[in-house]
């Protein structure tokens, strides 16, 4: 990736699709070339939260409201201490930011971090493109001398796929931290970190968790190590059917009868240490708007995703596992993907989507309780 920081409003770019669709617009952000898969976020706010969201690295996000930047950035949303996304594609970009929280202008930032753009496009056409085609590779091109259309689709068409990537240790902390509890101290939790986002060890520390952020690497023996009375599983980007070695720690988890709580990621990591396989959506679940059943109470929330994969588990049957039965707990009601996975016999569940819901619903918070009564249960 090449980038400027100059003049990139009236700069010349070009996004072109694997499958040869083509739209010219403005940089927006950096100038250079950036490729990645090119995805969808219906989410109408809570853009600076989605660009450092680990689980975006490799991913070309294509903004689905029109107007995107109004209330610029700050140094308190961020999920991660960066952004992770390939690129960005908006129609109608904030000329001026306006929020009291703000610290400088959205461009700023992506060209601050390097990341290339793209504005002044129909993202409708393109949202709708992608619906019908799927997902797929894109590039973004932007500068003065831009590429012939030919050798542009050439390079898109060598960038790797998503399918079989393995990405999760590119993103995970190197080192093993602690989020403190809040208050008083009930539990520690042990958190396999595969893209962790920041509000996540949060949430749970809002409810008297130690939560003691873990590597990708990390090993059965250095999860049991801090002498969890939980264990719990991070969102993350990539294939989850590359990911065989977080599945095999889970597997001495459940072995372990620790209570265990995924989420996203860690969703799918649950379902293959379940015997289960994963396979890839046709263009995802990405935004802050997805209506979710919990099938435990037939109550419908309003959630928070970005997944690509999902779990390929029966929706209608209790399922007989290595670790005793297990079902599909949730089921988003657009398309009935499973969206969360609940062992009956041993304390472990997980979902799909994000609970922690930043930015977004809160309608899933109650997730993490339920992650507390199993420990609650657990030390009875």
């Amino acid at each position: 990736m090449t980038t400027s920081t100059r003049g990139a409003s009236k700069v010349p770019a070009v996004l072109v699709l694997e499958d040869g669709r083509i739209f010219r617009g403005r940089a927006y952000g950096a100038v250079g070339v950036t490729f990645g898969e090119a995805v969808f976020s219906t989410g109408m706010t809570g853009y600076q939260e989605t660009l450092t969201d680990p689980s975006y690295h490799r991913q070309v996000v294509v903004m689905t409201a029109p107007h995107v930047g109004n209330t610029g950035v700050n140094d308190e949303d961020p999920e991660s201490q960066r952004i992770w996304v390939a690129g960005y594609v908006v129609r109608d970009p904030a000329r001026v930011p306006s929020n009291w929280r703000a610290r400088r202008s959205l461009e700023d930032e992506l060209r601050q971090q390097g990341v290339v753009g793209i504005s002044g496009i129909d993202t409708r056409a393109l949202t709708r493109h992608l619906r019908e085609r799927g997902a797929m590779r894109v590039g973004i091109f932007s500068g003065n001398a831009l590429p012939d259309e030919g050798t542009m689709l050439a390079e898109v068409r060598q960038a790797p796929e998503m399918t079989g990537a393995d990405l999760s240790a590119e993103v995970a902390t190197q080192e093993a931290y602690v989020v403190p509890a809040i208050g008083e101290k009930k539990f520690t939790v042990a958190a396999v970190d595969l893209g962790i986002k920041g509000m996540t060890p949060h949430r749970m520390a809002e409810r008297g968790i130690e939560v003691h952020v873990l590597p990708a690497t990390a090993t059965a023996e250095d999860v049991y190590a801090v002498n969890p009375d939980g264990v719990f599983f991070s969102n993350g980007p990539g294939d989850p059917a590359t990911a065989d070695h977080p599945v095999a720690v889970m597997q001495a988890v459940l072995e372990r009868r620790t209570p265990l709580f995924g989420i996203c990621f860690g969703n799918q990591i649950l379902g293959r240490a379940l015997g289960f396989g994963t396979y890839k959506l046709k263009y995802g679940h990405r935004g802050i708007n997805q209506p979710v059943q919990d099938r435990t109470t037939g109550k419908v929330e309003v959630t928070a995703h970005n997944h690509g994969f999902a779990v390929d588990a029966p929706l209608d049957q209790v399922s007989d596992t290595p670790y005793g039965r297990a079902e599909v707990s949730h089921v988003c009601l657009n398309d009935d993907v499973v969206e969360g996975l609940h062992l009956l016999d041993r304390p472990a569940f997980s979902v799909q989507y994000h609970p922690e819901a930043a930015a977004g619903p809160h309608d899933a918070a109650y997730l993490f309780d339920r992650f507390v009564s199993l420990m609650e249960g657990q030390r009875a």
